[in-house]
């Protein structure tokens, strides 16, 4: 039978267009793209690609700079280990639910490697940030790393960053952020077997620093108690987490000052809109962040760093009224109930865990790790603490010990 030179072209075309990125990812009923793009972790010159993000150094000035050095020299330890140095990022925007449990659509990124098989989907609860451009669906999460080595990397944006930066950002409701993350997941599961990048191993890592690192364990807890069969759970690594917010709170109110200014309203905002509160933030705030707490924080236009520098200080009594600050006026009480309720120390793990965390972080106080320590004693922990530097030098030493980790 002769064929048609017409027909041969069109059917070329097609196994053509099968190979290319841009129709390759394309869209699915769970998991919608937004964008698709090709990008190294690693340059020709075997350094790092300068759009990574890398957390900023709350306690230091030059704190892109000193954390860009940081992240650098760490980096060199792995050089030459990668797997798939080119990756692919597809943002896209998955059914959620908003703090009530009414449905609501939320963005992410995932993150594969440009070719070859996918070992598991690792789910990336990230850390704080103030600034929408830094969310992962705008950004090159620093945790796209662990793609180059074989992963697909799922990372939520929560609720008031991405597509819903219109939204006050319910921080440190581990109920609400939790969710994000867990649905997400749900959604690119089946994507990814739509695509024909399929995970090898049907377990699931979970991944978290920081906000991250308390939101990881309530991922735990929720995949544990809802999703045991959909989404089995292969391993948790949680570093520098505020797992206690009640013993975070008590430590900032005895000594009088806090790691993290920002933390403050966004903790207060935060927890007020995740349990619906209805308190009152002139309470609690000082009348110069009282003013500008919804520009500084809202309006998603500044990094951690700058919102500190906006603040311009760490005692709690230039930020915080009398009244917020004692645990027995009637509208601190019930913010104290809610941190308890809102801490992730309230389970038991079935995984193995991985726990890190810096003794010389003055961000997230080391309480918490020993809180955790407490609590989780006769479980499958592996615990890493040690002298480890500051908050952000601890991320990056336990993104690669991660890393270096993973098979």
């Amino acid at each position: 039978m002769k064929h048609s030179p017409f027909l041969f072209i069109v059917t070329l075309g097609l196994v053509l267009s099968c190979h290319h990125p841009e129709v390759e990812y394309v869209d699915f009923d769970t998991f919608q793209v937004l964008s698709v793009q090709s990008a190294p972790f690693f340059m020709e010159d075997g350094s790092m690609n300068p759009d990574v993000a890398v957390m900023g150094n709350t306690e230091l000035e030059e704190d892109t700079k000193v954390a860009r050095t940081e992240a650098a020299t760490l980096v060199r330890d792995i050089l030459g280990v990668v797997n798939s140095n080119k990756l692919i990022h597809i943002s896209g925007v998955y059914e959620g639910h908003d703090v009530d449990g009414s449905p609501l659509k939320l963005s992410g990124k995932l993150i594969v490697p440009a070719s070859g098989p996918i070992k598991n989907l690792i789910l990336v609860s990230h850390y704080t940030i103030g600034a929408n451009f830094e969310c992962p669906s705008e950004t090159f999460p620093m945790e796209a790393l662990f793609a180059a080595k074989g992963y697909a990397v799922a990372v939520a944006d929560y609720i008031g960053f991405g597509i819903t930066a219109d939204r006050v950002h319910p921080y440190m409701h581990t109920e609400s952020t939790a969710r994000s993350v867990v649905d997400m997941g749900l959604a690119v599961i089946p994507y990814l077997e739509h695509i024909g990048r399929a995970p090898e191993n049907s377990e699931v890592i979970l991944f978290g620093y920081s906000q991250g690192g308390s939101t990881t364990l309530a991922v735990m807890d929720m995949l544990q108690d809802e999703y045991f069969d959909e989404m089995p759970i292969k391993m948790v690594y949680a570093g520098g987490g505020p797992y206690d917010l009640a013993a975070t709170f008590d430590v900032s109110m005895e000594t009088g000052v806090t790691g993290i200014p920002c933390a403050i309203p966004m903790i207060v905002q935060g927890v007020n809109e995740g349990e619906n509160l209805g308190l009152n933030m002139a309470d609690f705030f000082k009348p110069r962040l009282l003013e500008n707490y919804k520009d500084w924080i809202n309006s998603k236009r500044y990094t951690v760093s700058q919102i500190n520098k906006n603040i311009q200080s760490k005692d709690l009594h230039d930020i915080m009224t009398d009244e917020g600050r004692d645990k027995n006026s009637r509208g601190t009480a019930r913010l104290y109930t809610a941190l308890l309720k809102n801490s992730t120390l309230n389970f038991r793990p079935y995984s193995p865990i991985y726990l890190f965390h810096s003794r010389q972080d003055q961000t997230v106080p080391f309480i918490n790790a020993l809180k955790a320590e407490q609590y989780f004693k006769g479980n499958d922990i592996r615990y890493d603490f040690g002298d480890y530097g500051i908050h952000s030098m601890g991320a990056v030493r336990f993104i690669l010990t991660a890393y270096k980790d993973l098979p």
